[in-house]
């Protein structure tokens, strides 16, 4: 891969841990695929064997194109690779498709489309500056993050086992926040306008991006207090950071606006026909509130409080996706989703204004924006902790209070992760990595930091133990209890509900940190 040939110069090690997680990677290409996997091959056959204007229209199957135009467009070129190895996957009338051919094509597609991953990673351990350690390799920050990024327990499971591209995807969002570090910032630009085009989901930390490419460098420098020096204002660096917006919008939208198709492709894009919650309950402040509804309305109906006539049919608790109405607490709009998003997200954008604290301050606003969405947004997927814990591996090698966060956040969010594989021949793998990954992240970390005090409480530790004891009741002792044919949704919600507490923390301990942390108090020329 050209960017193993790029990371050489840094040190063999690079190299050697970006070609044995590759290894890895091609070693779990027989392992099980969630329907994620047919999702993709039939939009490879949507855009291979239908014109543009009937992409977003398609809908033979109920896996219907719903990502932004350049993802369309890529698995348009992935296609023209697929028909080399069968043909009859890109068929939009083969539903369900698989053969061996096909596994072999969608699965290298994947590691194959790692190469930016990994030439991302590479760019972030060139601009991060982790606390200074020991002489030896494995201490040093850039190493414990290239393995913290590349051996990402999350990624390795939801890409290559479960099925998605999120690792191409990261790697655009890893190196557009690598160029702002550097400075770069018309490519960093550059590269978000190009990722939310890839995949809406990243609208999330757009905030993030527009608020501080605003403040640090369209105004070109600060007083000696931090605030913001008004005569400093460029109209030419805002006006170039529109074109590009515009031209990317543009290039991406522009022939469905020629097609007078864009209601369509929104209307896929933004499906509020769907639930509060995905089928299985992301760990959020919403999988709190439902479970304290479900609690509620099993207590109004043991006392007879509850008339079982007039409790909503379409259970949370039946997984599956739909609109619903909570029994007791009142039903939540995506409105109202959307406002609580906002008031959560709102303090970490005046903090990055009025507090700026550099690049550092603007990647700590992006991860407070993807958690604060993550924890009240609208049909939340369990998958979208990834777009908070990766970039906050950045921040771990910095301070010993990052660290901490880090490792209770992706601890925590990792394992709300276990459900998406629930076979039988995948529980010893999903186990044994999670494990070598917890304890590698954990026992690095404490070594960089082993001069400072501990890294967890005894609330924080007893806490993520417990981890162990939930998982032990959810897959060895509630199978074979009474209690699997009455109530099938418990381990879900056991799991739900217990990540949802520690993301919950990890999500606050962050923010107090961000707003008790003072502004950098020098002038700069950004």
């Amino acid at each position: 891969m050209a960017a193993l040939r790029v990371a050489t110069g840094a040190g063999n090690w690079f190299s050697a841990l970006a070609l044995g997680v590759t290894l890895l990677k091609c070693l779990l290409i027989p392992t099980y695929h969630s329907t994620d996997f047919e999702v993709h091959r039939n939009w490879l056959a949507i855009t291979h064997s239908l014109p543009i204007s009937q992409w977003y229209y398609e809908a033979t199957s109920e896996w219907t194109l719903d990502y932004p135009p350049f993802f369309a467009w890529f698995e348009y070129a992935l296609s023209h690779v697929a028909k080399y190895f069968d043909q009859e996957m890109l068929n939009v009338h083969n539903l369900n498709y698989s053969s061996s051919r096909t596994l072999l094509f969608q699965r290298f597609s994947v590691i194959f489309t790692d190469a930016l991953f990994v030439y991302a990673v590479y760019e972030c351990c060139k601009c991060i500056e982790g606390k200074k350690a020991g002489k030896e390799l494995t201490e040093k920050p850039k190493f414990i993050l290239s393995v913290l990024l590349l051996w990402n327990f999350g990624l390795l499971i939801v890409d290559h086992i479960h099925f998605q591209y999120n690792g191409f995807l990261s790697g655009l969002m890893l190196l557009s926040i690598a160029r702002l570090f550097q400075k770069r910032h018309m490519e960093g630009a550059f590269l978000f306008a190009v990722l939310l085009h890839f995949k809406h989901i990243y609208l999330y930390v757009a905030p993030a991006y527009g608020i501080y490419l605003l403040r640090s460098y369209c105004f070109t420098a600060n007083k000696p207090d931090g605030s913001i020096r008004w005569n400093s204002f460029s109209f030419v660096r805002l006006i170039s950071l529109g074109l590009i917006v515009f031209l990317v919008s543009a290039l991406s939208l522009g022939p469905f606006l020629a097609l007078n198709q864009l209601p369509q492709v929104f209307s896929r894009l933004f499906p509020f026909k769907r639930g509060l919650c995905h089928a299985y309950w992301a760990p959020n402040f919403w999988a709190l509130y439902s479970a304290l509804d479900k609690v509620l309305s099993v207590i109004g109906l043991e006392l007879k409080l509850l008339d079982p006539n007039k409790v909503p049919k379409a259970s949370m608790t039946s997984g599956l996706v739909q609109q619903f109405q909570h029994t007791v607490l009142p039903s939540v709009t995506p409105l109202a989703t959307l406002i609580c998003t906002l008031i959560a997200i709102l303090p970490s954008i005046f903090c990055l204004w009025f507090k700026p604290q550099g690049p550092r301050g603007f990647l700590r606003c992006l991860i407070l924006c993807a958690l604060s969405s993550f924890m009240f947004g609208w049909h939340v997927h369990e998958k979208a902790i990834l777009l908070a814990v990766l970039p906050m591996s950045l921040l771990s090698v910095g301070k010993a209070g990052d660290a901490s966060i880090f490792l209770i956040l992706t601890t925590t969010g990792h394992y709300s992760l276990f459900p998406l594989l629930f076979t039988a021949p995948e529980l010893p793998i999903k186990i044994l990595l999670m494990l070598l990954f917890t304890i590698y992240s954990i026992s690095s970390l404490k070594t960089l930091f082993r001069k400072e005090k501990p890294l967890f409480n005894w609330m924080e530790t007893f806490y993520l133990l417990g981890l162990g004891p939930l998982e032990v009741f959810c897959e060895f002792v509630f199978p074979f209890t009474s209690w699997k044919l009455k109530y099938p949704f418990i381990p879900l919600l056991l799991t739900s509900v217990y990540c949802a507490v520690g993301i919950t923390y990890a999500w606050f301990r962050l923010y107090v940190s961000v707003l008790s942390d003072p502004p950098v108090g020098k002038t700069k020329k950004q």
